[in-house]
């Protein structure tokens, strides 16, 4: 028999931890989105570790701005920001306040409201594929900037929480480059920070980074 998933929030304390420890200790993990129209879960399936002023690739590499600025605050808080235009991407930030390291959630599966995600990723066409990729998550779930800087471990009602879950056992975990950062996959694997769950499909494809091209 199958035991039913921890419902018991995530404390601080989880989160307070390099960032390195935190993400692939945050596979299995249960999201839980409220919203007006209801609420989703997810369990979380793929995420990726971002070390702020030790790594490159991170947003938080150059220092602080107003669009990073939640990463260097508490840990356990929301980190949303807003790329090509068009999308957002959802972080948890961890380690020590100041450190400005955070988790991207990559991908998950849809335990609960799923006919309301189905709602808001119309092009789906399974619903393993519903929370398959950074920004899918963040539409299936209904996220936006109004949740950055969002505390998760707070008590009592919130519009995001992080709960316990059923932690993938670390046999099952797997780990390899970033999906499209820069200097990274191939034989330049230099930030093999990705993490996902074995054989899960819902993990969403690894693809190297390319460069934009100029316009002549």
């Amino acid at each position: 028999m199958i035991a039913s998933p921890d419902r018991t929030p995530l404390p601080r304390e989880f989160f307070d931890r390099p960032v390195l420890d935190v993400a692939p200790d945050l596979l299995g993990r249960i999201l839980v989105r409220t919203t007006p129209d209801g609420p989703i879960a997810l369990r979380l399936t793929e995420v990726e570790a971002y070390d702020g002023a030790d790594d490159p690739g991170s947003h938080a590499y150059r220092g602080r701005t107003a669009r990073n600025d939640v990463m260097f605050g508490p840990p356990g808080h929301v980190y949303v920001y807003f790329t090509y235009g068009m999308w957002f991407c959802m972080n948890l930030v961890c380690g020590p306040e100041g450190k400005a390291s955070a988790v991207l959630l990559r991908a998950g599966e849809i335990i609960e409201g799923a006919e309301l995600a189905r709602t808001r990723r119309l092009s789906a066409r399974n619903d393993k594929e519903l929370a398959k990729g950074p920004a899918r998550l963040a539409t299936a779930l209904g996220v936006d900037r109004s949740l950055n800087g969002t505390d998760a471990c707070t008590s009592g009602d919130t519009p995001m929480k992080v709960l316990a879950g059923t932690p993938v056992p670390r046999d099952q975990v797997r780990n390899g480059p970033r999906t499209g950062v820069a200097g990274e996959g191939g034989n330049g694997d230099i930030h093999p920070w990705r993490f996902w769950s074995a054989n899960d499909p819902t993990v969403s494809p690894y693809r190297a980074h390319v460069p934009r091209r100029r316009r002549s």
